[in-house]
């Protein structure tokens, strides 16, 4: 549930943690059908789509063979697409362009997520009920991510004491004045079930707002196998539609196989809150995994403003392609 990922700098150096999905052994997999998909995090409700489809069987009736791999504190999400150990992964928009910058060959086929559950937790009793109040407080973030770049732009953080971010909520319970990073799918209910109540404040509603839960995969394998990629795709889409009407099968398998801690009322809670981030201002379902072509050309031109990368690394038509969601 709770994150605390390293610089994109340092993944190259991590081991991944490896997991055999039930039903889904590589086993007699014949080239071409067998999939492996990384995720850039323990299996939660952000990947909720995915288990799904696997359990609804949507990979198996178009005729893949999926492996899904857990993420971790420090998952290499682009090296091991590169390195092709994975076929596909899951990664945040500003991820990938930052991966493009870095001179790897990622690229996104899909986002279930259109709103990026990114947000500041403060206790209703610190006084912070907006971005304005922050100032005085003690802020627990994780250095250089892109969203604190924002912040600090943005003047959000000036008077604001930045202290490293370990992952856990016992500061912020214990003190009023702390206030701390989080995933609005994941933190306020931890705090609730401490006793605390908590404002909530959507980094999204400030203007940064990247594509979250994207699905990445490689230039390399959309030009040698479309095909594949459009059969993944499309059965991953269903998976996310299936998990947001009901989603308690995939809920059923991740909770079979998340050691970390996870329970059956965080997984409901994390299903429940990603309706609203996948389908904003009700959206129709079938707009589940879209992307625009304005929505990356915005993030892209905040992150090098920001100079967390350089124009002439990547550009922003090179993050994505929407060849596979013609519908």
């Amino acid at each position: 549930m709770l994150r605390t990922r390293l610089p994109h700098w340092c993944l190259c150096s991590i081991a991944v943690f490896f997991l055999a999905m039930p039903g889904c052994s590589r086993k007699g997999a014949t080239p071409g059908n067998s999939v492996n998909v990384q995720l850039n995090w323990y299996p939660e409700s952000e990947h909720g789509g995915l288990y799904q489809a696997l359990t609804e069987g949507f990979y198996k009736d178009a005729g893949l063979e999926v492996s899904i791999q857990p993420g971790g504190r420090a998952t290499p999400v682009g090296p091991e697409l590169e390195l092709g150990r994975a076929q596909f992964a899951i990664a945040n928009a500003d991820d990938v362009v930052i991966f493009r910058a870095q001179g790897l060959d990622v690229v996104a086929v899909m986002a279930a997520m259109q709103n990026h559950p990114r947000c500041i937790i403060a206790r209703q009793d610190s006084g912070v009920e907006g971005f304005d109040d922050l100032a005085g407080k003690t802020f627990q973030r994780q250095a250089g991510r892109a969203f604190v770049e924002f912040l600090r732009a943005k003047k959000y953080l000036e008077n604001v004491q930045e202290v490293p971010y370990h992952g856990s909520i016992a500061s912020m319970v214990a003190d009023p004045n702390v206030v701390i990073q989080g995933y609005s799918c994941a933190e306020p209910l931890l705090a609730k079930q401490q006793g605390i109540e908590v404002n909530t404040l959507m980094v999204s509603d400030l203007g940064f707002n990247p594509y979250s839960s994207v699905l990445v995969t490689t230039g390399k394998l959309i030009r040698e196998n479309p095909a594949m990629v459009q059969t993944f795709v499309d059965a991953t889409r269903e998976g996310w539609k299936r998990y947001l009407t009901d989603g308690a099968k995939g809920n059923k398998l991740i909770l079979s196989i998340n050691e970390q801690g996870m329970t059956e009322e965080a997984l409901q809670f994390g299903a429940e809150s990603m309706v609203d981030l996948a389908m904003p201002n009700d959206a129709s379902i079938d707009t589940v995994g879209s992307m625009t072509s304005e929505r990356w050309q915005t993030l892209y031109e905040q992150l090098v403003e920001l100079k967390v990368v350089e124009s002439d690394k990547v550009k922003a038509d090179e993050c994505f392609t929407l060849q596979f969601l013609k519908d």
